[in-house]
């Protein structure tokens, strides 16, 4: 992440001719990552690829017979640097949120078996330029834009529904449909928890292994010993229109009217893809927001999240968990 403390400021006077310049300059602006202080005065975190990127362009305009004056500075006068952040964190939101938003209408049109069979090909298309377009946003994203985590867990979420659906009795995951004689496991997923992941480990916690350990750690580090879920790719995972949550309780064979009502609320809050109508999954996905916004450890946002299901499940109705036969 740059230093916020030391600033490159880049002062444009573009010339009515030719057109294109401007053009091409808003252009490289915006690849740059840079956001505008007012108009024809840019701003970029110092480092020496930005000096280098700004010089270039300044040459450029001057060669256009425009003007252009490039300054290092330590700190703009009537903005504090917190405040100089968050412009850039703002820009970053608003491209975060169109490919949030892109990826959501592409799971919304995955919602239909038919249609995702006939279309995956196209889906998978669709895909490939979204996450073009995320690894670009990530690239200038120098403070860390909230809405990332959100565009990143989509973007896997559309990966698990485009992975072919294998046979519950043919897959090869340790987790297979054997859920019931798992005790005192290991289990894996991605680091950063939200929704499906969260209530996944409670799901486990809470009916499947009361004794699990839960890690979290990219794809390529899962210990060979752990039960991966919620990954690409894991028998534990999206399985059709199915969250990670509904594969479990599927597997599980867990009949509980609460848990009926998770498996509508989880996916709902997850990806909002329409397939449910739920009231309480705005709530708990703002909580969840908040859970990752306030804690940098991922044992303890599920130490939260574990209790914040609790809750959930017990305002679903009266009663305990189910007593366990072992």
């Amino acid at each position: 992440m740059p230093d916020p403390g030391v600033w490159l400021v880049l002062i444009l006077k573009l010339p009515p001719h030719p057109s294109s310049l401007r053009v091409r300059t808003w252009r490289r602006l915006r690849a740059l990552g840079a956001v505008a202080l007012k108009s024809s005065v840019y701003l970029l975190p110092a480092s020496p690829e930005h000096y280098e990127q700004f010089q270039w362009l300044a040459q450029e305009v001057q060669r256009a017979g425009g003007e252009a004056t490039l300054l290092q500075v330590d700190r703009v006068e009537n903005l504090a640097p917190v405040e100089l952040v968050r412009l850039f964190q703002t820009a970053r939101e608003r491209d975060y949120q169109a490919v949030t938003e892109a990826y959501r209408r592409l799971l919304r049109g995955l919602e239909s078996r038919t249609r995702r069979a006939a279309g995956a090909e196209r889906a998978a298309d669709h895909g490939a330029r979204l996450a073009r377009e995320l690894q670009r946003v990530t690239a200038i994203d120098f403070f860390g834009a909230p809405t990332r985590t959100e565009a990143e867990r989509l973007r896997e979420a559309l990966a698990q529904r485009l992975v072919p659906r294998r046979a519950a009795a043919g897959g090869t995951d340790q987790a297979g449909s054997a859920l019931a004689g798992l005790r005192r496991r290991r289990w894996v997923t991605r680091p950063r928890p939200h929704i499906d992941r969260i209530a996944s480990s409670w799901l486990i916690s809470r009916f499947v292994d009361p004794e699990a350990e839960f890690l979290f750690t990219p794809p390529e580090s899962f210990p060979a010993d752990a039960i991966p879920f919620d990954a690409v790719g894991a028998e534990l995972g999206h399985q059709g229109e199915d969250c990670t949550f509904e594969t479990i309780l599927r597997r599980a064979g867990l009949d509980d009217p609460r848990l009926r009502e998770l498996a509508e609320i989880v996916p709902e809050a997850d990806l909002r893809d329409g397939r449910f109508t739920r009231a309480e999954a705005a709530g708990i996905d703002l909580a969840v927001r908040g859970l990752l916004a306030a804690l940098l450890d991922d044992q303890a946002v599920l130490t939260h999240g574990l209790t914040l299901f609790d809750g959930l499940y017990r305002t679903l109705g009266r009663g305990s968990y189910p007593a366990r036969e072992d």
